[in-house]
Formats: C-alpha cells, structure tokens, sequence
C-alpha cells in the first residue's frame, strides 16, 4: 500500500477544495478497509505504527524545535509552548500510548444486546466503527498519535487538522504512522493530515466533504470549539472550556484539601482538567482558607479572590464576575467563600462548564449528593480533578472530554468512537 505523498499527489489540485475532496474520498475508501480488518490485524498495524514514530524520533524533534521556536518568537504564553514541545521521553511516551491502545480489547463486532421476539425474530445490537473521523487540534502534537491510533482501533479513518503552532511535528508524525500502516499491510489513507495551515481547510471539513466525514472532534481553544459547533453540518463531540471546580466541604481533611487541590491545578495549568476555581465551604474557612491560599501563592499560582479570601492573603487580586467564568489554562486561580454545599453545586452551575467538578469531605453524604447533583461529564470525590484523561480512565488514551448528552460524554476512547446496528435473524417471517 503507498503512503499518501501530499506534496506530490496534490500537485496538479486547482484548489484547496478539490484537495480537501480528495483526502475525504481516500478517508472513505480506507475506512471500509479498516472496518473489515480483523482485531489482531489493527492490534500489529498499530505496533507498527509505535515502532514507527520511534524510528522517527529524530525528524520529529528536529520539526518540533522548529514549531517552538516559531512559538517563542510569536511570543505564545508559556503553557502553549509546554504543551507543544517535545523531547525524548515526550516521544517516546506517544509511542508507548499508541502500544496502550493496541493493548486494548477490539470494541468494534462486541454483542452489546440480544433479544428474541414472539414471532421468533432473533435480533443483535451489534457495535461498528462510526466511519471517517475528523480531529481539528491546536498546539498539542500528541493528538496527532493519540487520535489516529484510538480512530484505527475502533475500525475508523481519521482526518487530522493541526494546528498552525504544532503543523511541522503533526505532519512529522502521521507520516510516520502512514509508514506503519503501509507496512502492516492496511491502507496508509486511514490516517492523513491536512497538508496546510490554511484555516479555510476547517470550513470544509465543516461541511462533511461530500458526505465523507461523519463525525468532528474539536481539540482546541473556546474560539475553535465555537466555531466547529457553530458551523458544524456534521455530529460533534466536543467541549467548549474546562472551567474545572475544587470545592472544599465542611468535613474536607485540610492535609488532602491541599494536596489534592495543588495537583488539581498546578501538576499541568495548560490542560482542560486543570482546576480553575476553588470553592472553600464557609464553615470551615477559618481554619482552611488561609493555609490553601498561602500554599497557591507560594507554589507560583496567582489567585483572584472574592472579599473573604483577599482578607485571608494580602496577595490576593479582586476577583472579577468574569474570572468565574474563565478558563485560564494558567498558573491562575478564581477563589470564593460559599455558604455550604447547595451553595456550591449553584455556583458550578451558573459558571461551570460541565466538564470535571471536585469535592473533597469525609461525609459520604455530601459526596454523594454531589456526586449526584452537579451535572457534569466527570465529577470526583477526594481525587484530583486532572484525572480527567482517558489513559488515567483505562481507556489507553482519549481523542478528547465530550461535555455534551448525545452519544458520548467524557473522554471519548475507542468504545465511544463506535456506534451500532442491528442484524436480524429470520426464518421466512412476513410482517403481517
């Protein structure tokens, strides 16, 4: 099987429309390649694959100090720039999460129903691969690996849109994986990469191309996911921000409450489980308001606070209505006094996002109407809420958090990229 050559195969393209036409024609063609193979068949593709990004670890670091240097010059904040460099043990890891998801049991042909009618009819819900899957992404460049490997797992194509930042590694990298697929013996089109960074590629996968892409995953900042859901002719899994909440109850142990709480938001600031809002119950904000401030502000975070808090920490910056409702991806956290937990849950409500909300008591109660109450896709008890991640759910990696009802919420691993149908069994039956 040859691998896709962009710069040669879309030499004699008039445009970008008849380009983008082509990829989406290739995509459908490989997806029904991909949907037929067998479980151990996508499992070696996908060693493969592994075997091949490692190989090609030196182009890769060669491109990825290209796009950083490129960053830095156009003065990108520091959390963009630490999610879009690479190194040695960064590469290696995406290798290793691609063998994770080889690893995983084969979601696609799974009997998840079964029934017999009275007339004798035997029916099957059976799960299938969705079909052709478009991943528009920003400045990570693990997303390139991660969403091709979980796309091809569950038996779909993949179509990548990097973004501009991380466009020179993202290509290194599904070549590489192209090269794997091709070896393998499976159709190197399964996964390409949009060959430009012009952003007029996203409108058209918008549209569907021609009916080739089924479904979109934008992985990306509040004006991509906007954009994708509101131009979007196509279903989409998505999160629009991760304004993730810690709350500290009334019965919270103050020794966790700071451990979990400085996990939650300084482990990784620049990620959409990084916690942006901390919530600390006003009965117990005598005793535990001051030493959570104080271990923020001296780990490095900045910390905007409602009056109460600014009283606990002269450091403290007034909080604005609008730093509730912020997702700073940044050493920055919005911090407010509430009276109880019906108090709380309003808050995450009113400003929250859905995504990933946290408590942390030793009442099982609270926990539990919590838990049950705040609507969002992931919420946790005493844990940190950056376990918001597909690896950490078992999943070997996520193309994405769908805060959404429809189909798939929370990480969306290979089990959420499949759908199903239907298959009946007669014999002679006639509807009467």
């Amino acid at each position: 099987m040859p691998v896709l050559n962009l710069k040669s195969d879309f030499a004699g393209a008039d445009d970008l429309a008849t380009q983008m036409a082509e990829i989406g024609r290739r995509a459908r063609a490989a997806s029904r390649g991909i949907a037929l193979a067998s479980a151990q068949a996508k499992d070696l593709a996908l060693r493969a694959v592994a075997e091949s990004i490692r190989g090609a670890a030196p182009t890769i670091l060669r491109e990825n100090a290209r796009d950083v240097t490129a960053a830095k010059a156009a003065d990108l904040t520091p959390s963009i720039i630490d999610r879009l460099t690479l190194d040695e043990g960064r590469v290696s890891a995406i290798a290793e999460a691609v063998e994770k998801v080889a690893g995983l049991p084969d979601p696609v042909g799974r009997q998840l129903a079964a029934f017999e009618r009275p007339n004798g009819l035997l029916i099957e819900r059976i799960s299938v691969p969705l079909g052709v899957v478009g991943v528009i992404f920003e400045s990570r460049p693990n997303v390139t690996a991660d969403a091709g490997a979980l796309c091809l797992k569950a038996g779909n194509a993949a179509i990548l849109r990097a973004g501009s930042d991380s466009h020179r590694t993202a290509t290194a990298i599904a070549t590489a994986m192209s090269e794997g697929l091709s070896r393998s013996g499976l159709p190197a089109d399964a996964i390409q990469l949009v060959p430009t960074r012009d952003r007029a590629a996203v409108g058209l996968m918008l549209t569907g191309l021609d009916g080739c892409v089924d479904v979109i995953v934008p992985r990306g900042g509040r004006s991509l996911v906007e954009r994708v859901q509101s131009e979007a002719k196509v279903p989409v899994f998505a999160h629009l921000d991760g304004i993730c909440h810690v709350y500290v109850a009334a019965a919270a142990d103050l020794g966790m409450a700071r451990t979990v709480l400085l996990n939650s938001k300084m482990r990784r600031t620049g990620i959409c489980g990084a916690a942006e809002t901390l919530l600390v119950d006003a009965a117990v904000a005598r005793t535990h308001l001051k030493p959570l401030i104080e271990a923020l502000l001296e780990s490095g975070c900045a910390v905007r606070g409602d009056e109460t808090v600014r009283l606990a920490d002269p450091r403290v910056t007034q909080a604005s209505e609008a730093d509730w409702r912020t997702e700073y991806l940044d050493a920055i956290i919005s911090a407010r006094v509430v009276d109880g937990l019906d108090a709380a849950i309003a808050h995450i409500e009113a400003n929250g996002s859905h995504h990933t909300d946290a408590i942390i008591t030793d009442d099982v109660d609270a926990a539990t109407r919590f838990l049950n109450e705040v609507d969002s896709a992931i919420v946790v008890h005493n844990a940190s809420t950056q376990f918001a991640d597909g690896g950490e759910f078992g999943f070997g990696a996520e193309i994405g958090i769908a805060t959404g009802r429809m189909h798939a919420r929370g990480p969306v691993g290979v089990e959420q990229l499949t759908t199903f149908k239907y298959r009946v069994h007669g014999s002679g039956q006639t509807r009467p």
